[in-house]
């Protein structure tokens, strides 16, 4: 199969004009066989309680009757499974969790639209794209910032993008190189297939489930038609100056040469959302001073230049050791003080739920995990300010698991000494003026 992706991928790439007409067969069952070994073992279940090794006990027969339905044209979607999660700016999240059956469909569908649409989608696009993270977003933010004369950021964001996306619209996207009528029925039969919601059934008319395996693809594609080509093809060339976009899934920023074309940016931004059912949320959506000229303005009245957020960093106009401009990134507060309220409420549950020789590794990956992620260069103070906070609520929790204190603080660092726990790192250096081109 992955031949297959391979050829279908080149072809894509070799043809932009080509219309792919048969893509239906090839989530056969062997193919849909390799998308359920892909699935996470611990994959939540969807409303039907099915787990991954409840399925995979009898999976050829499963898939065989799956594989079956589909050529039948009987197949359908159940309901996704709504369930909430915390969110960095308060509130609640809903993501859609869909049946074991329905993930794997999803990722046959989500692997053959990469291998479409790979080649389809532009350089500033960094969501969910093989090869691509957010760490060469952040990166790719500093050298437009640091080598082009960008003085204005345009922080925009879609309100609540994912429940938003029409399903017509999404239909007229996926059209321009797709033209088999049942892959397309497929997928919109995903779209529509419905939320179940503390046990009410509530239909879909449009937007598509964070939670999915198949949304992260659909709102690149989704985005890549109504935002990245319209600023690209259309609006970059009406505009005088320099100006760039950077995006990752929903989360973008354009950053632009000139205050009047950057505030002019922002209402065509507006109309141009709204045309396909999205909105900015504008009390989270600004158009700001950032950049050389904007360090040197704010300097000059003894001010502080304005900041903005982009993937869990906030980022500031700071100085190199030599007094020169550049871009500096620090840990966004709400992210780390939600970090920080994670793992208190985590080793308060676990602390006397299990010994401390099973939760300490686990302790040691989540510390790991946010090194790894919140590593950049400058942001060595938040990353040691991050780990003093986690040992101190460790010591703490460590010492409540009975009346009697466990530890004096200077029995916690022998502790340490012998189960170390990671130290900050610098794992991704940005600095353009330290990164050979």
């Amino acid at each position: 199969m992955e031949t297959k992706l391979e050829l279908i991928a080149q072809k894509a790439k070799e043809d932009r004009s080509l219309k792919f007409t048969a893509l239906a067969h090839h989530l056969n069952e062997e193919f849909l066989m390799a998308c359920y070994r892909e699935l996470n073992p611990q994959s939540a279940p969807g409303i039907d309680q099915m787990t991954v090794q409840a399925y995979g006990e009898n999976l050829q027969e499963n898939i065989g009757n799956l594989v079956q339905r589909m050529k039948q044209n009987q197949y359908r979607p159940q309901p996704v499974r709504r369930t909430y999660i915390p969110k960095a700016s308060g509130g609640e999240r809903a993501l859609g969790i869909p049946a074991i059956e329905d993930k794997i469909v999803q990722m046959g569908i989500t692997k053959l639209l990469t291998a479409i649409y790979e080649a389809e989608f532009l350089e500033c696009s960094y969501g969910y794209r093989p090869g691509k993270s957010a760490h060469q977003a952040l990166n790719a933010v500093d050298k437009i910032i640091m080598t082009q004369p960008i003085h204005y950021i345009i922080d925009a964001d879609i309100r609540g993008f994912f429940d938003n996306v029409q399903h017509g619209w999404m239909e007229e996207c996926l059209k321009q190189r797709i033209a088999d009528p049942n892959f397309l029925r497929l997928i919109v039969r995903f779209l529509k297939a419905g939320i179940m919601d503390g046990g009410e059934y509530q239909a879909s008319e449009k937007g598509t489930p964070q939670g999915g395996i198949l949304s992260p693809v659909l709102s690149n594609i989704y985005l890549h038609y109504v935002l990245d080509l319209w600023f690209a093809k259309r609006m970059k060339k009406q505009l005088k100056g320099d100006a760039e976009e950077v995006r990752f899934a929903d989360d973008f920023i354009l950053c632009v040469e000139y205050r009047a074309e950057a505030e002019q940016l922002l209402e065509h931004l507006r109309e141009r959302l709204k045309k396909f059912g999205l909105e900015l949320a504008e009390d989270k959506t600004r158009c700001l001073a950032f950049g050389r000229r904007a360090a040197a303005e704010a300097s000059h009245h003894h001010a502080k230049p304005a900041t903005f957020d982009f993937l869990g960093f906030t980022h500031f106009c700071d100085k190199t050791r030599k007094g020169q401009f550049k871009v500096g990134r620090r840990t966004n507060r709400k992210k780390l003080r939600i970090k920080l309220k994670e793992i208190n409420q985590w080793l308060k549950a676990v602390r006397n739920q299990a010994p401390k020789k099973e939760w300490w590794p686990i302790l040691r990956a989540k510390l790991t995990g946010h090194f790894r992620y919140f590593g950049v260069s400058g942001n060595m103070p938040n990353l040691k300010r991050f780990h003093q906070r986690v040992l101190q609520l460790t010591f703490k929790w460590l010492n409540r698991r009975s009346q009697k204190q466990s530890y004096t603080w200077d029995g916690f660092n022998q502790l340490l000494r012998y189960y170390a726990l990671p130290q900050p790192r610098i794992y991704h250096n940005l600095y353009t003026l330290s990164t050979p081109k």
